[in-house]
C-alpha cells in the first residue's frame, strides 16, 4: 500500500512533485508520499514520507479517498489523505521537483493514472445540494431566492433535479439556476438530462441509477462532470465502466422521502466507497454536522436536499 498526501495550502494550491525519470511513472508529477512498511499505520507512514521528502510534518489530515489501479506491469492501491497544515516548509528533499498547483490546473497536469481520481476529489466540494422540486408560477423566484441563500451559506455543487415542469419553462429555470451558481463560484449539474446539460452550459449532467444503466458511453464531452447515482455494488461497477467522475451512494439512513429503501448503515457504505475509485458523496437522512463521521468512512462528503436547503449558514468542519 501506498500512502499519499493532497498538501493544501490558505491559497487552496496543492502540493505535486516529480518522479524521478528512472522510476516507474518516471517524470509524471505525482501527490507525495511512499509505500508502508510491514505492519506500519497509515499516518504515521505518511508523516514519515512527508518528513522523508519534504521535511513536513502534517498537524491537522483526514481521508480523501482509496484508489486501487492495475498498471500492466503492477498493480497499486493508493491510501490518500487531506493535509491542511503542517509544520515545516515544503521542500524537494531527494532532490525532486516541487510545485503549487490551482485545482483547476491539475487536469492539466500529466499525472499518473492511479493520481487521476485523487485529482477529481481535491476538485470537489465536501457537500453536493440536491435541489427540492419547485413549485411552478410565481413560486419559482423563491426558488432562486432559496438557492441563493444556499450558495451564500456555502454550497459549491449544485444538482438540479426538476421533474415537475414542461422543457420550456424547465429550460429557462436551468438557465437562471446556472447564472447565479456562475455568480458565486459554483458548479452546477443538470439531473438525468445530458441534452438539457448541453442546451444551457451547465457544468455536467447527474445520472439516476435508471440512466445510468441505460447509457453505453459516458456523455458529454471532456471538462464537463458526470455524476451518478449508485446503491450497490453492481451499480458501482457500471459507473466505473462509463467513467463517471463521481457517485452519491445511498441511503446511508432511513430517510422521509424513501421509507421503503434498506440504510446501508456507514461500515457498509465504507466498504463500498473503498471499491469505487472515484470520489463518492454519502446521501441519506445526512447534514453537514456528518461531514467528520463520513470523511472517517472514505466519503468525499455528504449530498443532501433539506439540510443544505435550509437558510442558516453551515461551514466545514
Amino acid at each position: 500500500m501506498v500512502a499519499a498526501a493532497a498538501l493544501v495550502d490558505p491559497a487552496g494550491r496543492v502540493l505535486l512533485s516529480r518522479r524521478p525519470d528512472h522510476a516507474h511513472q518516471g517524470g509524471l508529477w505525482e501527490f507525495p508520499g511512499g509505500k508502508l512498511e510491514p505492519g506500519e499505520p497509515v499516518e504515521a507512514g505518511l508523516a514519515r514520507e512527508l518528513a522523508e521528502e519534504l521535511g513536513v510534518t502534517p498537524t491537522l489530515m483526514r481521508r480523501l479517498i482509496r484508489v486501487r489501479h492495475r498498471y500492466p506491469d503492477r498493480e497499486v492501491l493508493l491510501d490518500v489523505w487531506r493535509v491542511d497544515a503542517w509544520r515545516g516548509e515544503p521542500e524537494g528533499r531527494e532532490g525532486q521537483a516541487i510545485e503549487w498547483v490551482a485545482p483547476g490546473d491539475l487536469p492539466e497536469r500529466a499525472l499518473p493514472a492511479a493520481d487521476l481520481p485523487v485529482a477529481l476529489a481535491v476538485r470537489l466540494p465536501p457537500a453536493c445540494l440536491i435541489t427540492p422540486e419547485p413549485e411552478p408560477g410565481p413560486a419559482l423566484s423563491r426558488f432562486l431566492e432559496s438557492l441563493v441563500r444556499s450558495l451564500e451559506a456555502g454550497v459549491r455543487l449544485v444538482q438540479l433535479r426538476v421533474r415537475s415542469l414542461a422543457p420550456a419553462p424547465l429550460r429557462a429555470l436551468a438557465r437562471e439556476a446556472l447564472a447565479v451558481c456562475r455568480e458565486r463560484g459554483a458548479w452546477m449539474l443538470v439531473n438525468g438530462d445530458p441534452e438539457l446539460a448541453e442546451a444551457v452550459g451547465a457544468d455536467g449532467v447527474y445520472l439516476p441509477a435508471r440512466a445510468l444503466a441505460a447509457l453505453r458511453e459516458r456523455p458529454l464531452g471532456p471538462g464537463r462532470w458526470v455524476g451518478a447515482s449508485c446503491h450497490d455494488e453492481r451499480e458501482l461497477d457500471r459507473a466505473q465502466a462509463l467513467g463517471v467522475d463521481f457517485v452519491v451512494l445511498s441511503p446511508v439512513r432511513e430517510t422521509a422521502s424513501h421509507p421503503g429503501a434498506r440504510p446501508l448503515g456507514w461500515e457498509r457504505f465504507g466498504s463500498l466507497a473503498g471499491q469505487a475509485n472515484r470520489p463518492v458523496y454519502a446521501l441519506g437522512g445526512l447534514t453537514p454536522a456528518d461531514l467528520p463521521l463520513a470523511w472517517s468512512h472514505g466519503a468525499q462528503g455528504i449530498a443532501a436536499i433539506r439540510s443544505l436547503w435550509r437558510d442558516h449558514r453551515w461551514s466545514q468542519p
